[in-house]
């Protein structure tokens, strides 16, 4: 199977500035998840940065990287950059990976991009079952979707809304998005183009913008649960226990 990984990669970050910089054991973050990427069988890995020393530090571990503008407002429209910076034909599967995320397992890589290929699909995504509890975190992004596995809506909110509270307790209910996505180099070239739509602004998911402009998002259930991301020193200090 034939897809390209795009991370995207950008120094700045609120609760941990350098982020993709940060020592997990002996390797940066952003090498890590090169490394997990790698592993994918990915026909190609870049990462898509705006910084000079993420740029030369995954380039010394044997890494392609690209520099990108700094003022980019979401992920997509860096991948989509760095994209046309690599040749990408319109067609060309690419596959977002999170540049926090360096212990994301290599089949979930290759689940979303299976996916999107078995449906000849523009755009595909994974998610994971929760319970009601976690399902209240608006920091957890809900996901509902139909019985040919096209996403419904996404949502900070608790959704579906349980009438009879009884039900959630006999069959699943509640998936959190997982934000991996797959797509063609053609529908992130539209996705730029397109306005921030008006539930986008309201959720602050730029997931919501394919959505309201008519596209499709193919979504499954992963097999493999990724850990966390790190967005926080005590999620470092966490990851760095977890690899001693």
């Amino acid at each position: 199977m034939i897809f390209h990984v795009i991370i995207p990669a950008r120094y700045q970050s609120t609760r941990l500035p350098g982020k993709p910089l940060s020592m997990i054991g002996d390797l940066t973050m952003i090498e890590r998840v090169c490394h997990q990427a790698k592993q994918s069988g990915a026909t190609s890995v870049t990462v898509a940065t705006d910084n000079d020393e993420i740029l030369d530090v995954v380039k010394q571990a044997g890494f392609n990287a690209v520099m990108t503008r700094e003022d980019h407002v979401s992920g997509s429209d860096r991948i989509f950059e760095a994209a046309e910076l690599i040749g990408l034909s319109d067609d060309a599967v690419i596959v977002n990976v999170q540049g926090d995320e360096p212990f994301i397992p290599s089949e979930n890589i290759v689940q979303v991009a299976g996916l999107l290929k078995k449906n000849n699909a523009r755009m595909a995504t994974l998610c994971c079952e929760i319970d009601a509890e976690e399902a209240g975190d608006a920091n957890a992004v809900k996901a509902i979707y139909d019985k040919n596995n096209k996403a419904i809506y996404f949502s900070r909110s608790k959704i579906p809304f349980v009438r009879e509270p009884e039900l959630s307790q006999q069959e699943s209910v509640y998936y959190r998005h997982i934000g991996i996505y797959a797509y063609t180099k053609s529908l992130l070239g539209d996705f730029v183009k397109w306005p921030e739509s008006h539930l986008e602004s309201l959720e602050k998911l730029e997931q919501l913008r394919v959505i309201e402009n008519g596209e499709s998002i193919y979504i499954d259930v992963l097999k493999t649960a990724p850990p966390a991301g790190i967005d926080t020193p005590a999620d470092l200090a966490r990851a760095n226990q977890f690899i001693k």
